[in-house]
């Protein structure tokens, strides 16, 4: 992590949630979800998407924190390869697929004179 991002920093969480209770405990139990045990997608493959999309969104805290979680519920080194290639691919995707846009405001920019 950077000097700006800090393993310490977490221990700020609940002055964070203290500050704003309403949308804390609301964000808490909303985040809670998605680490409970008795959903359809079991807690492994919830930890590697979580590690996904935390790639994309270059969290520190997140990969930090979703790491340890994945390895605690059997997730290999490989999985995480695999699901860290699997992010780059879908935000490449995504990558692409706004250039289409583009393309198209420029021809209908063009059309327009």
């Amino acid at each position: 992590m950077s000097q700006y991002q800090r393993r310490e920093d977490l221990t700020i969480i609940p002055e964070l949630l203290g500050l704003a209770a309403a949308e804390g405990s609301a964000f808490m139990a909303f985040h809670h979800s998605m680490e409970r045990e008795d959903g359809v997608i079991p807690r492994k493959y919830r930890e590697l998407i979580a590690l996904g999309v935390a790639f994309t969104t270059q969290c520190a805290y997140c990969i930090d924190t979703h790491t340890k979680h994945a390895r605690a519920n059997g997730a290999s080194k490989q999985e995480i390869a695999e699901a860290a290639f699997v992010a780059a691919a879908v935000k490449a995707g995504g990558t692409l697929a706004h250039s289409l846009m583009a393309l198209r405001i420029f021809d209908e920019e063009e059309k327009a004179g």
